[in-house]
């Protein structure tokens, strides 16, 4: 048995007690079906592709990190995320929808990530993490259908903790940049982002609207969301 060590620990525990909480709790009654507007249901199966990648990429940068604590955290992470596609999966089939073979967004965040190492990936994953937040917000606070409500309460419970993983990897990895390199990255960083909101609230503007929330609005939950991260992982150490 292999003694656990390391700076990324609580994480691991963290994720290991979802696990256990998800085992507790069981699947959601998906026999009371689903009512989702059309806009809503073409969204969703645009997330649900996006959720559902195998991980190895990530996983195999996690592993050269030579911190086995964190590598495992990781497996966990890419295990929810794969929970979540099957989630949405399944509450596409209640709602009498399928889901699609692939998405050019996804494509595209996928190449990006893949890049370089394990900073850029996790930077321009956090990207898809800080607007999955406001989304799964947005369906769980605005739809009327009960089991869609459950679906995206468990998947933003889940964002929650995912974030706060993140920048905490990306705050230790930034740690020996100068003031100068750390300006460059957020500049960057932001003009992803903004790409990134483009998109979204174009591509989703009808979904949105129907769970009651604006391109506008959706746009700047994002924005300040994601102030507070670059706040959080390029302040000096």
């Amino acid at each position: 048995m292999t003694v656990e060590t390391g700076e990324f620990t609580a994480w691991l525990r963290d994720f290991e007690g979802a696990a256990l909480l998800r085992q507790t709790w069981g699947d959601p009654d998906w026999g009371q079906g689903a009512q989702l507007a059309p806009a809503l249901v073409r969204s969703l199966q645009r997330f649900q592709v996006g959720e559902d990648g195998d991980g190895g990429a990530l996983m195999g940068k996690a592993d050269l990190a030579a911190d086995p604590v964190y590598a495992d955290a990781v497996r966990l992470f890419v295990a929810e995320e794969r929970e979540h596609a099957r989630l949405l999966g399944r509450l596409l089939v209640a709602a009498g929808a399928a889901t699609i073979a692939g998405h050019w967004t996804d494509t595209v965040f996928v190449r990006l990530r893949r890049l370089l190492g394990l900073r850029t990936e996790l930077m321009v994953l956090m990207l898809a993490e800080v607007v999955a937040l406001g989304y799964y917000r947005a369906v769980h606070d605005g739809v009327r259908d009960p089991l869609a409500t459950e679906v995206a309460g468990r998947i933003l419970a889940d964002e929650l903790r995912h974030v706060p993983f993140h920048c905490d990897r990306l705050r230790r990895s930034f740690q020996g940049f100068s003031r100068l390199s750390r300006a460059a990255a957020s500049v960057l960083w932001w003009l992803l982002l903004a790409g990134v909101v483009t998109v979204v609230v174009l591509d989703h503007g009808h979904a949105l609207r129907g769970v009651g929330v604006s391109r506008t609005a959706f746009a700047c939950e994002i924005m300040a969301g994601f102030r507070a991260v670059v706040a959080n992982v390029m302040s000096p150490p």
